[in-house]
């Protein structure tokens, strides 16, 4: 073939190497196929909301390989169920390739509460999302911060910001209903335990303000209350008004006070001074 060749014209030469060529990349392209799987493609079936066991077996069978690319908590699905896939349903690719699957955890994580308290319902609202927690129930409270976070509660009590709590937890919020329209007495807490008052004032609709304690109290809950703001009368002997969602100021000793003769004064404990002195 060599002698043949090189006894011949160039022309004989140039015609010899591209027949060469054109046979190479006739048995390239033909190779191609068997090298590529050319022509083997599958569609990759549904598996979202699944659970991880049976979309390992679906996949398995009809000839892919999984592996888990990320695990996220979401409180409406089933643990360990699968949220996401790539490539997507009805994708058609070659065998054997390789699924990612992204599922649910099985345990909630935890984080620190947020301080919704003093923020406005809607503000409430998107952090409660970014943070992963469910809004329970919103429950409204006469106060004249419409629609503020008066309180946050789990579980019936109040959880402080801070404070460790399973994402997806549900989170009651006390809201602020405004003042109301109707008015009313004046309600008399003297000689009143400082407990007994807070809950006086919450069963009127009330909100307590800021209270005032003496020196030498050191048992909150038992101290008196010798003083409130506004009082229970003017100074021309008229019944004082107040509307729900309103706040009163009390002021607290140690010793429990002693009401004078006449019912509309109020003796203070020994050693404070009287209410004609603020």
């Amino acid at each position: 073939m060599v002698k043949f060749i090189r006894g011949k014209p160039l022309w004989v030469h140039i015609l010899v190497a591209i027949a060469l060529v054109f046979i190479l990349l006739f048995l390239f392209l033909w190779s191609l196929g068997f090298v590529t799987k050319h022509g083997n493609t599958l569609t990759i079936p549904s598996v979202n909301g699944r659970s991880l066991a049976d979309a390992q077996k679906i996949l398995e069978e009809r000839g892919f390989e999984i592996e888990i690319q990320d695990s996220v908590f979401v409180d409406t699905a089933a643990p360990r169920s699968v949220l996401r896939q790539f490539p997507e349903a009805d994708a058609v690719v070659k065998q054997n390739r390789t699924v990612y699957l992204t599922i649910s955890r099985a345990v909630a994580p935890t984080i620190d509460m947020p301080n919704l308290e003093g923020v406005s319902f809607r503000n409430a609202e998107m952090v409660l999302r970014q943070y992963g927690l469910r809004l329970e129930d919103t429950v409204f409270k006469p106060d004249f911060a419409k629609n503020a976070v008066l309180e946050q509660q789990f579980n019936g009590e109040r959880i402080k910001p801070g404070t460790k709590i399973r994402m997806g937890s549900g989170i009651v919020l006390i809201l602020g209903s405004g003042l109301g329209q109707d008015e009313f007495s004046v309600p008399d807490m003297f000689a009143l335990t400082f407990a007994d008052a807070k809950a006086y004032l919450e069963a009127s609709g009330l909100n307590l303000g800021a209270p005032v304690f003496d020196p030498d109290v050191r048992d909150s809950s038992n101290a008196f209350v010798y003083r409130q703001s506004p009082q229970r009368f003017t100074e021309d002997r008229r019944i004082n008004r107040i509307r729900q969602g309103q706040s009163v100021d009390v002021w607290l000793s140690v010793q429990k006070p002693i009401r004078q003769a006449d019912s509309t004064l109020q003796q203070p404990a020994p050693g404070t001074p009287t209410p004609n002195q603020y």
